[in-house]
């Protein structure tokens, strides 16, 4: 269209019907990529390039939150990514979004949640990377030419060397420094100022100065501190680069090998292929050898062998039949499958994963946020400081050069990269740590809690054990009571009841009426004339014949018609890979353990002995597991939760920091901090080493920051720092914050060993062994 332009550039009329023509087919864009939530809002996920720094994130963010219909908004910096959280009024006003963010100096594109943007990534690696190359070249000539100044060169000689300087420096800044000029401009077009504005401005006075004492002949000249500044800016900005691309890498790769569609069967029997995100629940799809499932799906016929790598990171093929549930993303290596559709494909566990990942990226604790501010003040500060000190130095001097020379030394010096980078890189890093673990983390400021953590408690069934038991023995006698127990066991999807449905099946199914199921109890139906139940043992009981044996005997369930006797079934339970081990290394590193646990006191006691576990709470229900997590965070007490089920999703949300594996049920995965898709519990104790190191991390690059700012400021005020030292020294102190925070991939972080000078006392009146 726009190559058409220039034709009708005489025809007002035309050229109104085409810019309404194309303000409506991106206005058309902009609405394609709203994905609409359970809620009725829409989420808009906008690519922004010329997002740098702390202070583009507040400006972008305070800007849109006030436009009407909009919810939220959030910035990811590590992908250069808003995201807008719309009313649906708001729908059809998206154009106002896009002028905002216009007016505000910034470009924004609409992309899709899956699209990474990995072609224009790699366009902006290339021109840093050619910026950088041009800038380089420029320094390590002007460095050789200002060594023979500096040597004491004759005047004739002198002068000429910094005319050649200027010949080199001024191109060479005014192309490689383009990244800090554009979005300086930008800034002062929009009426803002950004972090790139007082380095543009130092780079222009640094050359305006030498330009101008080369044709007077007099004075110090800093073509070299400009070309320098500018090399290193753009090798701190390339790191930054080069660290946000290889954080996100892990991402790009699974969203790349998401599927885009899978083979329909039509009711007619007939397949056609469609894209994902055409799918719906309910719909039947077909998975052959080789193929990837596109979305979550259960399996209707048919038997074959599943590679579930990709989702847990487990290479081990498992096994899967008629009612095995599939994540999107596994791939089969036998025989094909029948699958029931379970979600769309935006909703599937593939999905939340990268959309965990962003939301990790995205996410900051109290100490980014407070960084984030720091950066956005920065610049008027700066600008006063440099202006107060250049007044100070005419009124104590009356020497123009000279205030020039400090005033520009501190808008160099003060440059608040390394302040702006302590806490981003550290976190963007660790997140991708914990992803290439298998351990999946929801939000940003969730490193920060789970470095604070103290006190671990841990769900029983699921969490410490696989949560897949099996029947070791059982009391039942008669077949009416193996016929009932089989027929209730099948109503409840709890992994105890589908062990007793695995352990009788094939038994006759009897007609069962008033089914229904208590939380942390049991199943009960009516069988003719008698109640029946299957559960907890106490609970059993209740309608059972009196009985003077122990029924809590044993781990398993208990099983009873009404005024019958009570007869036993008992379970045996694994425990999760790592368990044992990961205690261990929580305890050793200071934690306070326990277990709430729903179960029976038997079936706890047994497992907190494998675990050398000595508090522990059984029969816990869900008010009652809560009440626990508030009685510790009224002590002070800074808790851990882990557990996988429904009953623990208000402990998992209550808890200070919790962990979900992925195998939870939707609501325990989305009230976790954290998810991890492996089936090892050492996930935990891995996520809190990653937690503890970053924090150190974050701590040495808050005081290198800081303490390079306390020592430079004084120096380049005081005229001591030179603009070229100036350079050296803010370029050195950001490359340092970076290097520092790349620290934390190298390899699994170091063991954190030490422990705590006082361990978290036993609540008051909390015993050993308690039965809720």
């Amino acid at each position: 269209m726009s190559c058409c332009a220039p034709a009708l550039s005489g025809q007002s009329g035309s050229n109104d019907l085409l810019s309404d023509a194309a303000r409506a087919q991106r206005l058309e864009e902009w609405l394609h990529a709203v994905r609409q939530e359970s809620d009725g809002a829409g989420r808009l996920v906008l690519s922004v390039p010329e997002m740098h720094c702390g202070a583009c994130i507040s400006t972008l963010e305070k800007g849109l939150a006030g436009l009407a219909g909009v919810r939220s908004v959030r910035a990811n910096l590590t992908l250069r990514r808003l995201i807008v959280v719309l009313d649906r009024a708001a729908f059809d006003t998206l154009d106002v979004i896009e002028d905002k963010v216009k007016r505000l100096g910034y470009d924004a594109f609409p992309v899709d949640l899956g699209d990474l943007d990995a072609e224009r990534d790699r366009q902006e690696a290339r021109k840093l990377l050619v910026a950088l190359a041009v800038a380089g070249f420029a320094t390590a000539n002007i460095m050789l030419l200002s060594v023979s100044v500096w040597s004491g060169a004759q005047a004739t000689t002198g002068t000429l060397f910094h005319l050649v300087s200027l010949l080199i420096a001024v191109p060479a800044v005014a192309f490689a420094g383009r990244p800090f000029f554009a979005s300086a401009l930008s800034a002062v077009r929009a009426g803002r100022v950004n972090m790139d504005v007082p380095i543009a401005l130092a780079l222009i006075l640094s050359l305006g100065m030498s330009i101008a004492r080369t044709v007077v002949g007099e004075g110090h000249i800093y073509f070299d501190a400009a070309v320098m500044l500018t090399f290193f800016l753009l090798i701190g900005r390339y790191l930054d680069q080069r660290m946000r691309e290889r954080a996100r890498s892990a991402v790009i790769s699974l969203t790349r090998m998401a599927p885009k569609g899978a083979r329909l069967v039509q009711p007619d029997g007939q397949m056609e292929w469609v894209p994902a995100d055409e799918l719906r629940p309910g719909d039947m799809v077909r998975l052959t050898t080789g193929e990837r499932l596109a979305v979550d799906a259960t399996v209707l016929s048919g038997q074959g062998t599943i590679d579930r790598s990709l989702v847990t990171g487990e290479s081990e093929p498992v096994s899967a039949g008629p009612g095995t549930r599939l994540e999107a993303g596994v791939l089969a290596l036998s025989a094909p499958l029948d699958l029931r559709v379970e979600k769309t494909a935006n909703e599937s566990f593939l999905s939340e994963i990268a959309t965990m990942m962003e939301a990790a990226e995205r996410g900051r604790g109290d100490t980014a946020t407070l960084t984030d501010r720091l950066a956005g003040l920065y610049a008027p500060i700066v600008h006063a400081l440099a202006a107060l000190t250049f007044v100070g130095w005419m009124v104590w001097s009356f020497d123009i050069w000279t205030s020039l020379d400090a005033a520009v030394a501190v808008l160099i010096v003060t440059c608040p990269c390394a302040l702006g980078l302590a806490v981003p890189v550290v976190h963007v890093i660790a997140a991708a740590r914990l992803f290439e673990s298998g351990i999946l983390m929801r939000n940003g400021d969730a490193l920060e809690r789970l470095a604070e953590a103290d006190h671990v408690v841990f769900d029983k069934t699921g969490t410490l054990t696989t949560g897949q038991p099996k029947v070791v023995s059982s009391d039942l006698k008669t077949a009416r009571e193996m016929d009932a127990a089989s027929t209730l066991a099948r109503y409840s999807s709890h992994p105890a009841a589908q062990a007793v449905a695995a352990f009788l099946v094939g038994r006759t199914a009897p007609v069962a009426e008033d089914i229904h199921e208590e939380a942390a109890a049991g199943i009960e139906a009516r069988f003719g004339e008698r109640r029946a139940r299957l559960g907890r043992a106490d609970w059993v009981q209740e309608i059972a014949a009196a009985s003077t044996e122990d029924a809590n005997r044993g781990d398993g369930l208990s099983f009873a018609f009404q005024n019958e006797p009570i007869r036993r079934i008992e379970l045996e339970e694994s425990l999760r890979p790592q368990a044992a081990a990961t205690v261990d290394r929580l305890r050793e590193s200071g934690f306070e353990t326990e277990i709430l646990s729903g179960d029976g006191p038997v079936t706890v006691a047994a497992v907190a002995r494998r675990l050398g576990l000595s508090k522990w709470t059984a029969q816990c229900r869900p008010a009652g597991k809560l009440a626990r997590l508030d009685e510790l965070k009224e002590k002070g007490t800074k808790v851990l939760m882990v557990g996988d089920g429904l009953n623990d999703a208000p402990s998992l949300a209550g808890a200070h920091v919790s962990f979900a594996p992925g195998s939870a049920c939707d609501v325990g995965r989305l009230s976790a901090d954290f998810v991890f898709t492996r089936p090892g519990l050492e996930a935990v104790s891995q996520a809190y080493s990653i937690a503890r190191e970053g924090r150190r991390l974050v701590r040495q690059n808050l005081t290198l920051a800081i303490g390079y700012n306390i020592c430079a400021v004084p120096l380049a005020v005081s005229g001591v720092v030179t603009p070229l030292i100036a350079a050296l020294l803010m370029s050195g102190s950001s490359i340092l914050v970076v290097s520092n925070a790349l620290r934390l991939s190298r390899g699994n972080p170091r063991a954190n060993s030490e422990r705590r000078s006082e361990s978290v006392a036993m609540t008051p009146g909390h015993e050993e062994g308690l039965t809720a």
